[in-house]
């Protein structure tokens, strides 16, 4: 009988780990290439010196790292990119400050889930604030939105896929448009799906015009 209790005590230690390994674990990117900055009294990334200004805001499970494959190819087409650490609307804020005190007249705010929550609350408060708007499987629908460009994508099967078609059809301004992939993959984990170079191709067409 105890033999039987030890091996179904391992087998439940098993099952738990195996949960643990396929519950999207945060994301940290592995050894960014950006630069350590601080922007508001918290820690960011940045990456380029474009005359172009973007501001990224990663999703909960993920960190400012995180985008480095996306920071990179945007400053390649002429952008100074900021990771913010801290995803709140005031470190946000505070990284739009940072690149228009650099000379950036213009910054695009991008970001995915969380992230792109976040941005949502700070827009729909500071409407003039950024030049543009990606935003990522955003979770919720907000009032108070500017008249910038606005690009929202998400995946067609996941839940909060309607959020994105609400915000582009309800969104003020003529720029508004909403792209629904194939597939369920939800904020960042688009770019580790087949949807990958699609989401990133519209993104990068978006940021260069």
């Amino acid at each position: 009988m105890r033999a039987v209790l030890v091996l179904m005590s391992a087998l439940l230690v098993m099952v738990v780990a195996g949960c643990s390994v396929n519950d999207d674990p945060p994301s940290t990117g592995g050894d960014a290439t950006g630069t350590r900055i601080e922007v508001g009294g918290d820690d960011a990334l940045q990456w380029g010196d474009g005359q172009y200004g973007v501001v990224l805001a990663h999703g909960a499970v993920f960190d400012a790292a995180s985008w480095e494959d996306q920071a990179t190819a945007i400053a390649d087409q002429g952008a100074t990119v900021i990771a913010v650490e801290n995803i709140s609307p005031e470190s946000i804020a505070a990284a739009v400050a940072k690149l228009h005190d650099d000379g950036h007249a213009d910054v695009a705010l991008m970001g995915g889930s969380a992230g792109a929550d976040a941005i949502l609350q700070l827009v729909s408060q500071q409407p003039g604030l950024p030049h543009q708007l990606v935003l990522l499987s955003p979770n919720k629908v907000v009032d108070g939105l500017g008249d910038e460009p606005k690009l929202f994508i998400a995946s067609e099967d996941e839940p909060v896929a309607d959020v994105s078609q609400q915000l582009a059809d309800n969104s003020p301004g003529q720029n508004n448009d909403v792209i629904l992939l194939p597939g369920s993959d939800h904020g960042q984990n688009i770019f580790d799906g087949e949807n990958a170079d699609a989401a990133m191709g519209a993104i990068l067409e978006r940021l260069a015009g």
